[in-house]
């Protein structure tokens, strides 16, 4: 079960794309932040997810919400990822899947991410959740939508 809406985020450190380590604490610093999780670089879902992140990219930035995607794959792989679908945002490599679990992310039998999307405040609370809605690119559509309008009102 996903993390409720109006509770604290957990807080992590993660290696990322951008260079340097990110710090949820230091990113948000009153900003906002989309924070999605997904099972694989490359995968046909995982890239449909991200490319959407990534058309939309311009939307959320011009609201001050930050994106940052994340999942078990390691940077390189997540730097090839990047490079093959021109990605403006970092995706982080939380190899050992610790923060998924912290982020009810995790299935530890399989090993595997789960989708989740978390739409969290500057000050760290969780003003959204979609956990399991992901069937088809036309469902990552109305996340998004739906992700629109909430950011809309922080």
């Amino acid at each position: 079960m996903a993390l409720t809406i109006n509770t604290p985020a957990p807080d992590f450190r993660l290696p990322s794309t951008a260079g340097s380590d990110f710090q949820l604490s230091e990113a948000l610093r009153g900003k906002a932040l989309i924070l999605y999780f997904y099972p694989k670089d490359f995968t046909p879902l995982c890239t449909v997810e991200t490319c959407i992140f990534r058309d939309t990219f311009e939307f959320f930035n011009n609201l001050g919400v930050a994106v940052v995607g994340i999942s078990t794959d390691d940077l390189e792989t997540h730097h090839r990822f990047i490079e093959a679908h021109n990605i403006p945002f970092p995706l982080l490599a939380d190899v050992d899947g610790r923060v998924a679990s912290s982020y009810d992310a995790f299935d530890p039998l399989i090993k595997f991410t789960r989708r989740i999307t978390y739409l969290i405040d500057g000050q760290g609370m969780i003003r959204a959740v979609y956990a399991n809605v992901f069937k088809d690119e036309k469902d990552l559509r109305k996340m998004i939508e739906s992700l629109q309008k909430e950011s809309q009102a922080l």
